[in-house]
C-alpha cells in the first residue's frame, strides 16, 4: 500500500476528518511525509515551533514534561492510528511538551502550512477541529474530577483500561509513566499493581502490564 493510501486510511478512521469525504481525505494525504524514529529517540521537545501535525502508522508515542530537576510526567501514548500535535499546529505557537518514541515508530507528517491551506477552503473540517477541541477539554475536565474525588484504584483502572483498549491487552508503559498519568507517586501505584497481580488482575513485567481486561474494566466502573 502506498504512503498517501496508508495515511488516508488513518485520516479516515479519526473523527476530525472521517466526515470530510474520501476526495478530501485523498488530498489530505497527498501531503504528508513519513518519518521513522527508533526507541528513545525524541520527535520535538517543549518550546519547539510547531509546525506539523503527526499521525501514527505504527509504533507508539510517548507524550511527556518535565522539571529542571530531571522527574518526569507522561501526559499522554499515542498508538497506530492516533493523531497528535493538534494544539501547536493550529495556534503557531511553541510545543506544550515532548514527544518520544516509546518504541521503533514510523509516523506521517502533515506540515503546518499545507494543513492551514486545506483547513481555510474547508469549513467542515475547521468544525471538526472546534468539536475536538471541545473533546480534548472536557477529557481533562473529567480527568479532573477523577483526581480530586476517586479513589487511586478506580483511576488506574481507568487509565489502563483506556490504554488496553488503545493497544491490546498487553501494554508497554513503565510504573513511573503510569503514574505521571494517573498524577501520584511510582511507590502508590507499585502498591496497587502488586494487590491486582496477587488477585490475578494483571501480569508485570519488565516496562509491560498485562491484564485480565474484563476484571480490570469492573474496577474501573467501581467509580
Amino acid at each position: 500500500m502506498s504512503k498517501p493510501l496508508d495515511f488516508a486510511t488513518i485520516l479516515g478512521m479519526n473523527p476530525l476528518f472521517s466526515g470530510l469525504g474520501a476526495e478530501a481525505i485523498g488530498a489530505l494525504a497527498r501531503l504528508c511525509q513519513t518519518r521513522r524514529l527508533p526507541a528513545g529517540q525524541t520527535l520535538f521537545v517543549k518550546g519547539d515551533p510547531g509546525d506539523a501535525l503527526y499521525g501514527v502508522r505504527r509504533g507508539q508515542i510517548r507524550i511527556e514534561t518535565g522539571t529542571t530537576g530531571g522527574e518526569r510526567l507522561t501526559i499522554e501514548v499515542f498508538g497506530a492510528g492516533d493523531l497528535f500535535g493538534e494544539i501547536a499546529v493550529l495556534d503557531g505557537r511553541p510545543r506544550t511538551a515532548d514527544a518520544v518514541a516509546q518504541e521503533d515508530a514510523e509516523l506521517f507528517v502533515l506540515p503546518r502550512a499545507d494543513f492551514l491551506g486545506t483547513l481555510e477552503r474547508d469549513g467542515r473540517l475547521a468544525i471538526r477541529i472546534i468539536e475536538l477541541l471541545c473533546a480534548r477539554l472536557r477529557s481533562t475536565n473529567e480527568r479532573t474530577e477523577e483526581m480530586m474525588f476517586l479513589p487511586l484504584a478506580v483511576r488506574l483502572a481507568r487509565r489502563l483500561d483506556a490504554l488496553v483498549q488503545d493497544f491490546g491487552a498487553e501494554v508497554q508503559i513503565t510504573q513511573d509513566e503510569l503514574a505521571g498519568l494517573v498524577g501520584v507517586t511510582r511507590e502508590s501505584v507499585n502498591r496497587q499493581l502488586q494487590e491486582w497481580r496477587a488477585s490475578g488482575i494483571v501480569t508485570l513485567g519488565r516496562g509491560r502490564i498485562s491484564v485480565d481486561r474484563e476484571r480490570l474494566a469492573v474496577e474501573a466502573r467501581k467509580g
